[in-house]
């Protein structure tokens, strides 16, 4: 979500693009950075009596308000194979709530692993289609105060500065604790499959435009046609779904 979320390290600065500046990181790359969302969200799509149920929360966030189990398992297929994430809801309630709403939508269908940086982490989260990308821009979710730290296999949001939190997250390679202090709330952790996660291709490296990855606006307001055209070695969410 740059991940829309996050800092500057060394020569590398990494600055999503209307987003507040995200904060500093010692090491290993800047902060996961999230998108920063427009001041009016486009309207994607009108409720309509035809609309199907998952799509209708697809485009229309302020429906996805299912309160989550207290602890739950997300299995991962992804084109270098599965991973599961276990979620524990009293580490980072707002946030588990938003991604068990986010899974049974189907949210997580054909989405790009966008920024992936080796011995940092992989990032994810917005929407291979422009239109419900789009619609969730906006949809903000206030912090939850950290619980547990950012260690290797943990996962938390990237954030454009407090309360900024929508889709985008991050699955840590390593013990990021630096992250801790920035309000960085872990809300689950990958169980299984951690070595599918290291897996997945880190050669575009920092986004844009401190890095050769791909440019947050580009990807949020032309989905996966241009990550296709401009990257193809890029991994994808091929579905997610509660176990």
């Amino acid at each position: 979500m740059h991940i829309r979320h996050l800092a500057l390290i060394s020569a590398a600065v990494f600055i999503v693009s209307c987003a507040p500046k995200a904060p500093e990181t010692a090491q290993n790359g800047s902060a996961p950075a999230a998108t920063a969302a427009a001041e009016k969200p486009a309207v994607v799509q009108a409720e309509t009596k035809e609309t199907k149920p998952v799509m209708d929360i697809l485009t229309n966030p302020a429906k996805a308000t299912e309160k989550a189990p207290e602890t739950f398992k997300v299995k991962f297929a992804t084109t270098k194979g599965d991973f599961t994430v276990e979620v524990t809801r009293a580490w980072a309630p707002l946030g588990a709530d938003r991604f068990y709403n986010l899974v049974k939508a189907g949210f997580f269908t054909d989405v790009t692993f966008f920024r992936v940086i080796e011995g940092f982490m992989v990032q994810f989260g917005i929407h291979g289609d422009p239109a419900v990308a789009s619609a969730w821009r906006g949809a903000r979710i206030m912090d939850d105060p950290v619980v547990q730290s950012n260690k290797k296999g943990y996962v938390s949001y990237a954030m454009a500065g407090p309360d900024t939190r929508t889709t985008q997250m991050f699955i840590n390679f390593g013990d990021n604790a630096r992250l801790d202090s920035s309000g960085f709330s872990p809300f689950g952790k990958v169980t299984s499959g951690m070595n599918v996660v290291e897996s997945i291709y880190s050669g575009y490296g920092e986004g844009a435009p401190g890095g050769n990855g791909p440019d947050q606006g580009r990807v949020q307001s032309q989905g996966n046609k241009y990550l296709r055209a401009d990257f193809p070695k890029m991994d994808y969410v091929k579905s997610a779904s509660i176990e």
